[in-house]
């Protein structure tokens, strides 16, 4: 048996999964590569920014980490938990037009994960996919603010689901900039833009965000 050697110190970064994966899906899996299959996907969904996130066979069947854990026949056990976790409504696939099963992308079934199986139903494309490589809001947060709390986690799923990647991202460098070092200062910028328009004119410097900042929080009240 291999041996885990622990968690390494300093900060791991978080992954956001939805409460049922573990409370409902987690324990009906009853085969173990499918439960590292499903694993494994999302949290490479986790890691995607965008609206639309996906992953295509090729992405999975080039995958070394999760190939390792997946016998000695990792191909064939990949697509057979592959077929399971569709079978049991965890993912869902779509066929590309001439793409035959190599083809085929993998989508959470979620309400946004079914919204585009039917756009690629339609013969719609699906939109690239941004780098995976870019800090996500939990990361983020750590890295500016500090620990996370499942409170705070919460509102970071619900902003990374309401607001665009860049609007997320410059509105933590401009709290870190003016020294606000807080979730609350971080979701009355973006609330603002939401509400107010977002000024992307060049030559803005930090003071006069704080300005329009002051002047926005102090107006509502």
């Amino acid at each position: 048996m291999k041996a885990f050697s622990g968690f390494a110190s300093g900060k791991a970064h978080l992954i956001g999964v939805p409460e049922p994966v573990f409370t409902d899906l987690v324990p009906i899996i009853d085969d173990l590569a499918e439960l590292k299959v499903t694993l494994h996907v999302l949290w490479r969904l986790s890691r995607q920014r965008g609206g639309v996130r996906y992953l295509s066979y090729e992405d999975l069947a080039s995958d070394e980490v999760l190939l390792s854990g997946l016998g000695e026949t990792p191909v064939e056990t990949l697509r057979s938990a592959l077929r399971r976790a569709v079978e049991r409504g965890t993912l869902i696939r779509a066929e590309l037009p001439d793409g035959g099963s190599e083809g085929a992308l993998y989508f959470a079934n979620s309400p946004r994960g079914r919204a585009a199986v039917e756009s690629v139903a339609r013969g719609e494309k699906p939109q690239p996919i941004e780098s995976a490589d870019r800090p996500n809001i939990f990361s983020l947060y750590e890295q500016n603010i500090g620990l996370l709390t499942p409170l705070i986690a919460e509102e970071l799923r619900e902003a990374e689901d309401l607001y665009p990647t860049s609007w997320i991202e410059q509105a933590f460098r401009e709290a870190v900039s003016l020294n606000k070092r807080s979730w609350r200062y971080i979701r009355a910028i973006l609330e603002r833009w939401r509400t107010e328009g977002k000024d992307d004119s060049p030559g803005r410097s930090a003071a006069a965000e704080r300005r329009r900042y002051l002047e926005w929080k102090y107006g509502r009240e």
